[in-house]
């Protein structure tokens, strides 16, 4: 199996005497480290409005972030492609994968938070058409060698060509995030990877897996367990106490996001929005707890056909980066000897 990373900087809004940037010089510290101890990449989310400080230049974080590493994936969670000119982003994402030598994951998703659409006052009901036309605007700017012109619903371009060139062929790879069956199946019609996210159930997550796979091989692209990334959120508990004080902070957490996120009318069917602030999103569905509970879990994705995690750490702790690595990890390595845990 390959272990990446999935998550965000924070900064620190606060007066002369707050280093606003330390959060995110923490972070890139922890993704440094992250390399070293054998994680694959690093994915980063994309957010406006929140007031907490999120990451809301993901590109320009990842530019820094592969100037002080060397095999780590680069990886976008998602840019959501409708608050985006597609053009402008296609020539950022390829400086991006042109200075890194090749090593750019682009994420990019429709977007489901409505706070967003609202402060970028564009509709969420456009999300969906916006995103598709994007979609073919950066392929075709990426693929052209030649200067074109688009002509779309909401985008339009004369006699343009994109540069500098991305160095990977055809094409950075794409990578969307889908829930829902329909959208999933999108997103094997066009070939592209698949992100799926950290709050849906082990069962709900291998049937979206299960959906890709079915629909990536109808669509006669093949398939590759490792064209899916599950995001989990870890922790390494050592007692039940500390497992259970960690699921809180968490419920806390997804609380705050999922009231964001919601519609005045109480109606977002995104489908991050279906489990995020459900215990069961913060039980079941997280990585929390001794190694052979984290084992088990991963065992089950892993018997069903998934073999990338993207792991979100809640923060930046060294400590619990470095205990997955060193008494999870390697139970899953190839050249791993079977492991043994104990009985349920």
């Amino acid at each position: 199996m390959r272990f990446g990373l999935f998550g965000a900087a924070q900064a620190q809004r606060g007066g002369p005497d707050v280093d606003s940037a330390a959060g995110f010089k923490d972070y890139i510290d922890y993704v440094i480290e992250a390399e070293a101890l054998g994680y694959e990449s690093a994915f980063i989310v994309e957010h406006h409005f929140t007031g907490f400080g999120q990451v809301s230049a993901t590109l320009n974080l990842l530019t820094w972030i592969g100037a002080r590493t060397s095999t780590l994936r680069l990886g976008t969670a998602v840019i959501v492609l409708p608050w985006h000119n597609p053009v402008l982003l296609a020539e950022q994402a390829a400086t991006v994968d042109l200075l890194s030598g090749g090593r750019l994951d682009f994420g990019i998703g429709k977007g489901y938070r409505h706070n967003e659409f609202a402060g970028f006052r564009i509709p969420m009901e456009e999300a969906g058409p916006r995103f598709e036309e994007a979609i073919d605007i950066i392929t075709r700017s990426w693929v052209s060698n030649e200067r074109f012109s688009f002509h779309g619903k909401y985008w339009q371009f004369d006699d343009v060509i994109v540069e500098p060139p991305a160095i990977q062929k055809p094409h950075p790879p794409f990578w969307q995030g889908a829930g829902h069956a329909d959208s999933i199946r999108r997103v094997a019609a066009r070939g592209h990877n698949l992100l799926l996210d950290q709050f849906a159930s082990l069962d709900e997550t291998i049937s979206r897996f299960n959906t890709y796979k079915a629909a990536m091989l109808s669509n006669g692209f093949g398939f590759n367990p490792l064209q899916v990334g599950v995001a989990r959120a870890f922790l390494v508990a050592d007692t039940p106490e500390e497992k259970a004080a960690a699921i809180e902070r968490r419920m806390t957490a997804t609380k705050r996001m999922h009231a964001i996120s919601q519609r005045p009318d109480g109606n977002n069917a995104a489908s991050i929005m279906a489990f995020s602030d459900t215990r069961e999103a913060n039980e079941e569905a997280t990585l929390y707890g001794t190694p052979d509970e984290i084992c088990r879990k991963i065992e089950r994705l892993q018997a069903a056909g998934v073999e990338y995690l993207l792991l979100n750490g809640g923060g930046t702790s060294r400590e619990n980066l470095r205990r997955f690595a060193r008494e999870v990890m390697p139970s899953f390595r190839s050249e791993s000897p079977p492991r043994t845990v104990a009985a349920e």
